[in-house]
């Protein structure tokens, strides 16, 4: 496990480089003592969107909070929890965490791992509103921040019309954050902002302080609960409000351990989620393949903006469901059977298939953990808690339930013979087409003498082996064209693993497509 990183010790490195790399926008104020809130340009849209970042907010603690407005926010909107990559790919910390909402890619893209912020590469992967400046120059935008690293660093701030800009690690959190709250609610009452960006940090504070668990941790989450009453409250006194659409996402980047801290790789520091009520956005909805990229898509999304591929973006908006056939599945996932780690209450693993599809077993070996005897469809909530520290977390590309083949936790029970397993997929018609095009998203590990080969069958014909991964691929999307044989009818492709204690496949994301 990482070891916790104290954002304050990081900063106090790194602040002078930190500053050096700033961004100045048309209008910014500086301190806790400014007259009067920023002076934004008039906005153009009746589309118009507030995120508001809250860090360090684990939110299994809400329930236990004086939380009204989140809590009607999740009766009113949709709500979406999911899970952090870990170390190698980044640490759970404020940097790698708002760089992932605000660019809409994961670390392995926009380069931040932890909070000096090297290898940042805003340059190809900017923020929302650094891009919104760019393809919607006309809106007006604003940003208020009391990390200064979100300004300094280019992470929030560039692209914004003005911002506000204070300095919570040497000042303290609390006066800044009423300080935002204040001015914030200001612009929203006086002024026509079409896109808002404000923070507050003193859950993080709280957490560190005192830990998830304790009465200071649900008292500063009660405290930015009101905060957002306060703006939810300055958007509906709004003049025009009957004839704009708002959308407001509330969010978080990273969660924190009951004693406090965060930076590693247990379950309670990983812990996100995307809250967002709106047009188009579903009341009460849950879903269960929302990630923490999905912000920025879903800024883009309710401004009609539709992201160019260039832009390499692995979020997308958060009422757009998977597709995925593995999905299906929630009614059939299972408590655990021999993982005795994982908490009794955590449903996240069946071999039931998909309608269509279909796991081989018959060249298995006996014995071995049950949850991961070949194929196997799981959570990530369940299969990371299997084993940390072992890249499982980085399975970050993977949405809701995915097939994994995990010969490495088979072979934690004693066992007799390989493992061999291989998943089916459905037939997929091919008739009179000249190319099929298999797209997925894979995360595997190699080791040793295991195997993972993609296999096609046309016509139900005897398989042929058509790639074969040799190397690692850390959660990735692959995309395998092939020519249609003359009279193919059908093709079906199998994904065969094989292992001893090795590492494991993961599969999800399945599309087949024809041209």
């Amino acid at each position: 496990m990482s070891s916790p990183l104290s954002r304050r010790s990081v900063l106090a490195t790194t602040a002078a480089a930190a500053t050096a790399a700033a961004v100045a926008p048309l209008a910014t104020a500086t301190t806790a003592h400014a007259a009067a809130a920023p002076t934004l340009p008039n906005g153009t849209s009746k589309d118009k969107v507030l995120v508001v970042g809250m860090d360090g907010l684990r939110h299994d603690v809400i329930a236990a909070a004086d939380a009204p407005h989140l809590t009607s926010m999740m009766a009113n909107g949709t709500y979406g929890t999911s899970l952090l990559y870990a170390d190698p790919m980044a640490a759970t910390s404020s940097g790698p965490g708002w760089s992932t909402i605000s660019t809409g890619v994961w670390p392995d893209k926009h380069g931040v791992k932890e909070n000096s912020f090297a290898g940042k590469n805003y340059a190809q992967y900017p923020g929302f509103l650094a891009r919104l400046a760019q393809v919607r120059p006309q809106l007006s935008t604003y940003a208020a921040v009391d990390w200064k690293p979100l300004d300094a660093q280019g992470t929030v701030t560039p692209g914004a019309d003005a911002k506000l800009v204070l300095d919570g690690d040497r000042d303290g959190y609390t006066g800044h954050d009423a300080t935002i709250a204040a001015e914030t609610e200001s612009i929203l009452r006086n002024q026509n902002p079409d896109v808002l960006f404000v923070y507050f940090g003193q859950t993080d504070i709280a957490g560190h302080n005192s830990g998830a668990a304790s009465a200071a941790y649900r008292q500063a989450i009660a405290v930015q609960d009101g905060y957002l009453g306060r703006l939810l409250a300055a958007i509906k006194a709004r003049p025009s409000y009957a004839t704009e659409r708002w959308t407001v996402i509330v969010t978080t980047d990273h969660g924190h351990t009951d004693s406090g801290g965060h930076g590693g790789s247990a379950i309670e520091e990983r812990r996100t989620f995307v809250l967002a009520q709106g047009p188009g956005i579903a009341a009460g909805a849950k879903p269960t393949d929302t990630r923490l990229v999905d912000v920025a898509a879903t800024v883009f999304h309710q401004f009609g903006i539709a992201p160019d591929p260039a832009w390499g973006l692995d979020g997308k908006p958060i009422q757009q469901r998977s597709t995925d056939p593995f999905e299906a599945l929630y009614p059939a996932l299972s408590a655990r059977v021999d993982e005795t780690g994982i908490p009794a209450g955590v449903l996240g693993w069946t071999r039931t298939a998909p309608s269509g599809w279909s796991v081989v077993n018959s060249a298995m070996g006996t014995g071995g953990v049950t949850e991961w005897r070949g194929w196997t469809f799981a959570t990530d909530e369940f299969w990371s808690r299997s084993q940390r520290d072992q890249s499982r977390e980085l399975n970050v590309r993977s949405r809701g339930i995915f097939a994994v083949a995990d010969s490495d936790e088979w072979d934690d029970k004693a066992s007799s013979g390989p493992y061999d397993s291989t998943l089916v997929t459905p037939a997929y018609a091919v008739g009179g087409k000249r190319t099929v095009t298999l797209g997925l998203t894979t995360h595997y590990r190699q080791e040793g003498s295991q195997s993972a080969r993609i296999l096609a069958s046309w016509n139900g014909g005897t398989s042929v082996e058509v790639k074969r991964y040799t190397s690692d691929v850390i959660s990735q999307p692959q995309s395998l064209t092939l020519d249609v044989p003359s009279g193919a009818a059908n093709v079906s492709f199998r994904f065969h693993y094989t292992g001893s204690n090795n590492w494991y496949w993961v599969i999800d994301g399945v599309k087949v497509t024809t041209a």
